[in-house]
């Protein structure tokens, strides 16, 4: 029970978080998703730092593992998000504004794991 409960305050600060990143006003990008996509890069090089310093610093206490890594990060990225704005996107006729924010996605949040990673070691 208790790390359900260390995984849901890690959640809602990642959620508030989330939220608080989205009120940011931005130019408009022709309804390209920018404010999801920098919100799951950001994430991503959360979770590879937290991840690489879980296996660096031995022994890193796995309440701690778990608030941030499933918790903050779980609640901050927005995997439901992307899907939701790429199908959009794609039911709008934009098929190639799709196709680029599914790519940017997926390559710059897997980059931002690594050099998460590479930041720690």
């Amino acid at each position: 029970m208790l790390n359900c409960l260390i995984v849901g305050i890690g959640g809602f600060a990642g959620s508030v978080c989330r939220y608080l990143l989205t009120l940011i006003p931005t130019d408009s990008f022709h309804g390209f998703p920018i404010k999801t996509l920098c919100i799951n890069i950001i994430g991503s090089l959360l979770i590879g730092m937290i991840a690489a310093a879980a296996i660096k610093t031995k022994p890193l206490n796995p309440h701690l593992v778990l608030l941030f890594k499933v918790g903050l990060c779980g609640g901050f990225t927005t995997f439901s998000s992307f899907a939701l704005e790429t199908e959009e996107l794609l039911q709008q006729g934009q098929t190639g504004s799709a196709l680029l924010y599914a790519c940017l996605s997926m390559l710059l949040s897997i980059a931002a794991v690594s050099i998460g990673e590479s930041l720690v070691h």
